[in-house]
């Protein structure tokens, strides 16, 4: 996403957005929980590997769990993003479906999102918070 797709998309009603920062200042992740919806957990290519995104997500969480009251946080991971899908379990969040053929609705047509000519799957995540 770029800088103006990032602004839209901190700026819908309801939505939290968290900016992670290099030493330098430079914005190295992102992430942007909307009610009991976590999305865009982007991290910069240069700084993937780092466990920036399991830090992150652990501090949103925390935060989306403690300050925003959220019973539960729900994502959506690629099946083929293993990195992430990791993280994620580490953290404590379960798959509780496997969505196949993902049907893309943000498209004029609605399309099966595809790459290479394979076909994407989700993997559908949840993470009860310990005080619901």
């Amino acid at each position: 996403m770029d800088d103006g797709q990032l602004s839209a998309y901190a700026a819908e009603p309801g939505r939290h957005t968290w900016t992670a920062l290099s030493p330098e200042g430079r914005p190295v992740g992102h992430a942007s929980p909307a009610g009991t919806r976590l999305g865009r957990v982007l991290i910069a290519p240069g700084a993937r590997g780092r466990e920036l995104g399991a830090a992150m997500v652990s501090l949103v969480v925390e935060r989306a769990f403690g300050e925003l009251g959220v019973p539960e946080l729900g994502l959506g991971v690629w099946a083929h993003n293993t990195a992430a899908l990791r993280v994620y379990e580490r953290l404590g969040f379960r798959t509780v479906q496997v969505d196949e053929d993902v049907v893309d609705e943000e498209v004029v047509k609605v399309d099966v999102v595809e790459a290479d000519g394979v076909r994407w799957s989700a993997h559908e995540m949840r993470l009860t918070s310990p005080g619901a």
